[in-house]
């Protein structure tokens, strides 16, 4: 596998290259962002996009295997694998695109979540003190972040799903196109998270404080119908069937813990409690097991994010809550978090796949916890202000 062949790879890369970065200046405006930083996050998402091309093209990889299989369609259109299988066999037939093109568009389709991720975080942390703001600004810069939602394969479209409900979930009245989007963008490649995100804006809905109760029940109803579509089709996905009871969901956790127990980051998380999993697949690999470059990488992230963790929730625990953030709606994302954290620190046994998926629900969890850190300026400044008076 080379990165291309001819020159109409070259042109056509390029374009790809051009017309997003062309696309994403002229929408920055829907995320707040001003020109300069989008032109540095496209082009620091787009190196992560070479190095990920780099490591899969000499280490292997689920990428070679979507191209390799999408280039020839002998296939029916599906949701999941396939759904990724069919895009690239669009955009190598319409398009002549090379390995290096597709894997570009799949870039271009991460950066819209690293976008509304990027705002998400400028806007909760606008009041607060400089040390925070900079702070969420290298969150949005670690190489985790870019590195798995750059790929030619499922993690770029749930990445995107991710980062416009995020977004979406801070104005959910003005952005309801965008739950939307992010739904149906889920559901093409991981049809069970999408049923986790219908479910948690349904309950969001109906726990939520500050909603009339008749539009409670209406919005509520409506995300629960929706839930009443994407968890059976979750559920097929899953390979259940609709019609699962509880055994046969035990019966897939177990089997699903003992998968994927051969490769060196894996490890045995069945024999584990709860809490254990849970922080497994949150925080490791440590220092202590990272397992090659790729695992020290991780682990650096992992400190960052660990550290995170610490630090918000002391500040819940002190009940320090958020303000100047009316209109949020925190009911969902909290909701939605603990949920996919849940599930799929229940199901996964491979550390390499934790690293890449937990960044389905992750930035909704560090959205929360850094809107917990600090102290608003607004409230500091009002607080000098009664002091000298």
């Amino acid at each position: 596998m080379v990165f291309f062949n001819d020159a109409w790879d070259v042109i056509s890369s390029l374009s790809v290259f051009l017309f997003g970065l062309i696309f994403f200046i002229s929408i920055r405006r829907q995320f707040s962002s001003r020109l300069s930083r989008v032109a540095f996050l496209y082009l620091w998402h787009s190196f992560f996009c070479i190095v990920y091309m780099l490591y899969v093209i000499n280490n292997g990889g689920d990428a070679l295997m979507y191209y390799n299989s999408g280039v020839d369609q002998g296939f029916a259109f599906s949701l999941g694998t396939d759904a990724v299988r069919y895009i690239v066999f669009l955009l190598t037939q319409l398009f002549g695109l090379s390995f290096l093109g597709c894997s570009l568009f799949f870039h271009l389709i991460g950066f819209v979540g690293l976008l509304a991720f990027d705002a998400a975080l400028r806007e909760v942390t606008w009041y607060k003190s400089r040390y925070i703001r900079l702070s969420a600004t290298l969150i949005v810069f670690l190489p985790s972040v870019s590195f798995w939602s750059v790929g030619l394969g499922k993690d770029p479209f749930s990445f995107l799903a991710t980062g416009l409900a995020l977004w979406a979930a801070l104005d959910t009245r003005r952005r309801w196109r965008l739950f939307v989007v992010s739904l149906l963008a889920m559901l093409l490649v991981r049809p069970h998270m999408a049923g986790m995100l219908g479910l948690g804006l349904a309950g969001s809905y109906i726990l939520q404080r500050g909603v009339p109760f008749v539009q409670r029940i209406l919005l509520g109803t409506a995300a629960l119908a929706a839930s009443a579509v994407l968890v059976p089709l979750g559920l097929n996905y899953a390979g259940l069937g609709d019609q699962a009871g509880a055994d046969d969901l035990i019966n897939y956790i177990e089997n699903r813990q003992e998968k994927n127990l051969d490769g060196g980051s894996s490890v045995d998380i069945a024999s584990m409690n709860i809490l254990m999993k849970l922080f497994t697949y949150m925080f490791r690999p440590m220092f202590f097991d990272a397992n090659g470059m790729a695992g020290l990488a991780a682990s650096l992230d992992n400190i960052v994010i660990f550290s995170l963790f610490i630090v918000g929730g002391w500040a819940a625990f002190r009940n320090r809550l958020p303000v100047h953030f009316d209109g949020h709606n925190r009911t969902f994302l909290w909701m939605y978090s603990a949920l996919a954290w849940l599930v799929l620190a229940s199901v996964t046994a491979n550390l390499g796949i934790a690293v890449r998926q937990k960044w389905m629900f992750l930035p909704m969890l560090i959205f929360l916890l850094i809107s917990l850190i600090g102290h608003s300026r607004v409230d500091e400044n009002n607080t000098a202000m009664r002091r000298r008076s």
